[in-house]
């Protein structure tokens, strides 16, 4: 399984983007997200290319100017995503 990212996991949506965004050199939510699990994921085998650097404070930033009441909350919720994507793949991983 290391190496693969099953599409069925979730968070994979977002995980998926996230290395398509920073492969092409973006930086959005997504490539923010996965450049913060980048050490979690790269244990699970999956090649992250060039993460960003300080990757939280930017997507906190990035939520704040959208939606500067809800940053907190949407910050939290996209942290639990990849959290369980991550865990679900260490769990097929092991």
């Amino acid at each position: 399984m290391k190496g693969t990212i099953p599409i069925d996991f979730p968070g994979a949506d977002v995980v998926v983007a996230g290395i398509a965004d920073l492969l092409n050199g973006r930086e959005t939510i997504a490539a923010l997200l996965v450049s913060i699990g980048t050490p979690r994921l790269r244990r699970e085998g999956v090649d992250i290319p060039a993460p960003i650097s300080s990757p939280e404070i930017k997507l906190y930033r990035r939520l704040s100017v959208d939606n500067p009441d809800a940053a907190h909350s949407r910050y939290n919720a996209l942290i639990r995503r990849l959290v369980s994507f991550e865990r679900a793949l260490s769990c097929v991983n092991r």
